[in-house]
């Protein structure tokens, strides 16, 4: 059993934020598998393929970026799902904007949620496909506001390209690609 989750936040006003990378990845995911987010439960949407150990959900918290980690545990909890199965998409300011990084594990560096997400999971070893949305110039506007800030018109088709290859590791995850395989094929800048 596979589970994978985006982070990012529920309200419609986040939809087009660098916080919702997650969740535009998760979306494509469902896509690219052939499902929908069609169900709410563990304060989360889900959408499920499969059944027995070959059942894949992908989960969208709504709990809000910083308490992903509640819903995550709760599904995980639930259906007895180990780490190493849990796989989940974020936005990452320290890595820069088009590239994606793939691990097995690691620590939350300077994202909020993904440290409610190892304190609720009590681990790091977790794979986990980060974003990178860091901008070329130096930004002056905080970065609390500058996650929630809109992706500009001119760098929509860059992050569209990088969530969709989020989405299709995520997807091969989900079907037994190997972490390590994933690694050497999408990690840096397409």
């Amino acid at each position: 059993m596979k589970l994978i989750v985006g982070l990012g936040n529920p309200d419609r006003q986040y939809l087009n934020t660098f916080h919702n990378l997650g969740f535009m990845s998760a979306d494509k995911t469902a896509a690219l598998l052939g499902v929908e987010f069609k169900k709410e439960k563990f304060r989360a949407l889900l959408a499920e393929k499969g059944s027995g150990e070959n059942k894949i959900i992908l989960a969208k918290p709504l709990t809000y970026m910083n308490l992903s980690g509640e819903s995550i545990r709760e599904i995980a909890s639930f259906y007895k799902i180990d780490g190493k199965d849990i796989l989940v998409i974020y936005d990452d300011y320290d890595l820069k904007k088009g590239f994606i990084r793939i691990r097995e594990s690691g620590s939350a560096g300077t994202h909020n949620g993904m440290r409610n997400v190892i304190k609720e999971l009590g681990t790091e070893n977790f794979p986990r496909i980060r974003i990178g949305f860091k901008p070329d110039e130096p930004t002056f506007i905080p970065l609390i506001d500058f996650v929630l800030s809109g992706i500009k018109e001119e760098d929509k088709p860059l992050f569209d390209e990088t969530t969709s290859r989020a989405a299709k590791a995520a997807a091969e995850f989900a079907k037994g690609e190997s972490v390590l395989s994933l690694i050497s094929k999408y990690n840096g800048k397409k």
